[in-house]
């Protein structure tokens, strides 16, 4: 596996990488959820209805517990969880890594048609722009300019406040390389030691028929559950903080 997705083919001059086509299978399948959840929609829920109210319920009373702008934050928060889990968990179905895609230049062997959509950096860094940006955004809206513009630049008890508004700027900065980086080391490891794992062989019998992958995909979903959780859990507690006037 490589650090960078491979391409399977070009529009024009823009790539499509599997990563990329992951990334709209994902999107289908979050369509397909919500079209489920309008058809199904009851006063008594149960289905796929029942699954998505437990995580709306859940991340609406964790972003109030913290947050008077709930109504604004949440919704972000649950969007980030609900498309990181669901392509974190695609990854450990079969066929991922070993549907392989004859792509021009690819060689014999072809390349992995799918590929988890946060295996690759581009993915990662881009939802923890977003987030970030988001943040910031709302700062300026609900603080205003000079609030927003205080929590960093501020001349009180000089210059002790300075220095600490200094390190928060800077700490904006390794918000997105913390968000991006941790999300993208976890599974793109993951699907490493899946893919080891799984090429490995026993007197010449593959281990999978041994059913030696079994903890490690175990292992591999409760990650994928648990990086989804701390993403949207850093962006309530950052939105949090950044809607609040500074003191």
């Amino acid at each position: 596996m490589t650090l960078a997705p491979s391409i399977l083919f070009h529009i024009g001059s823009f790539p499509v990488t599997n990563t990329l086509f992951t990334t709209i299978v994902v999107d289908i399948i979050i369509i397909a959820l919500v079209i489920a959840f309008n058809k199904c929609l009851s006063l008594y829920p149960k289905g796929v209805q029942n699954i998505l109210e437990m995580v709306y319920e859940y991340f609406y009373s964790a972003t109030k517990e913290v947050s008077s702008k709930v109504d604004i934050i949440y919704p972000w928060v649950t969007t980030f969880f609900i498309f990181i889990v669901i392509s974190n968990v695609l990854g450990q179905f079969p066929g991922f890594e070993t549907i392989r895609f004859h792509a021009a230049g690819a060689g014999e062997e072809g390349v992995p048609l799918f590929r988890t959509a946060t295996s690759d950096l581009n993915v990662t860094l881009a939802f923890a722009v977003i987030s970030i940006f988001m943040c910031h955004l709302y700062s300026v809206k609900y603080t205003g300019v000079k609030g927003y513009i205080g929590r960093f630049l501020n001349f009180k008890m000089f210059p002790i406040f300075l220095f600490v508004g200094t390190l928060e700027f800077i700490g904006e900065f390794t918000k997105v390389i913390s968000l991006s980086c941790r999300l993208f080391g976890n599974l793109f490891a993951g699907e490493s030691v899946m893919g080891t794992i799984s090429s490995m062989t026993l007197f010449g019998i593959p281990l999978p028929f041994f059913c030696v992958p079994i903890p490690f995909m175990m292992l591999e979903l409760m990650v994928a559950v648990i990086q989804a959780i701390v993403f949207a859990m850093l962006t309530m507690a950052f939105m949090s903080i950044m809607v609040e006037k500074s003191h």
